[in-house]
């Protein structure tokens, strides 16, 4: 049966700016053997453009239709949501870009959404403008909840942090698109075209990679290169289909899918033909 792969980065290709051993080697497996594949990130800073150049830095041979952001995923969501709308912005370029993409205006008073992502710039005049305009009636909305993200120097507060803060202060609480949401892992699901049952999540963090992977039906592949370690398993009521240290186990992708990773369960798919559904369960 096809299999596609939503792969993580931070933690499972690379850790700050070093390549994990083995990453390189992999995706070139992956194009090779003609293995569709996406790359999911939670950052919302860079742009698609920006994230593949990076990756190709590192030696890493993509294009720009294998990198999938929270900030796309955001920017979608909200066009279906309320076409051509307005949105103030906590963040940065690659967030900017995805809202001006799909038709968003950025707007400095009375917007329809305050949208928040990463970023380095925050000030408390920023904070206090959001924290006005959502008490106004405008709509909180997430990129993502992740509370920190690493850096060179140690930790930084992540767009979750900032949420918490408007949350607080304003009583409304934020709808993030970002993993673990479902919207952005079924959107991502359906750039490569496939089905619940030919979907596997590679990731290193239980909160996120994994568990939207356990909510979606994914089958799902922790490495232990990034956040999370063994010992770290016995806190959850969830798990990984498969535990490698490092995505260097996963060279040989071929025969790891057929002996290594649990059958898929077809029972989750969509129904892709409706009349024929209807007619077979009349």
């Amino acid at each position: 049966m096809r299999t596609g792969l939503l792969i993580d980065m931070d933690g499972v290709i690379y850790r700050g700016s070093q390549l994990i051993p083995g990453a390189a080697e992999f995706i070139q497996t992956l194009r090779r053997e003609r293995i569709p594949f996406i790359f999911l990130t939670n950052n919302s800073q860079r742009t698609r453009r920006d994230v593949c150049m990076k990756l190709q830095r590192m030696g890493i041979d993509v294009e720009e239709r294998h990198i999938f952001t929270c900030a796309m995923a955001t920017a979608r969501f909200l066009a279906k949501l309320k076409p051509s709308g307005t949105a103030y912005v906590i963040g940065e370029g690659g967030l900017l870009q995805a809202l001006h993409l799909n038709g968003y205006s950025i707007v400095d008073h009375e917007p329809d959404f305050v949208v928040v992502g990463e970023g380095r710039t925050i000030t408390l005049d920023s904070l206090e403008l959001a924290v006005n305009m959502i008490l106004g009636g405008a709509k909180l909305i997430a990129t993502n909840l992740d509370p920190n993200c690493p850096t060179k120097g140690g930790t930084r507060p992540g767009a979750g942090a900032t949420v918490a803060y408007l949350e607080t202060v304003t009583g409304r609480k934020a709808f993030s698109v970002g993993k673990p949401s479902p919207i952005m892992m079924r959107a991502a699901r359906k750039e490569l075209h496939l089905a619940t049952s030919q979907t596997v999540m590679i990731g290193d963090t239980m909160e996120t990679d994994i568990l939207g992977a356990v909510q979606l039906g994914f089958r799902s592949v922790l490495t232990l290169t990034g956040s999370t370690r063994r010992e770290d398993l016995g806190k959850y009521a969830f798990g990984p289909d498969v535990i490698v240290e490092s995505i260097a186990e996963l060279c040989d992708i071929g025969r790891f899918i057929d002996r290594d990773l649990p059958k898929a369960n077809q029972d989750d798919d969509t129904v892709t033909n409706m009349a024929d559904w209807v007619a077979a369960n009349a």
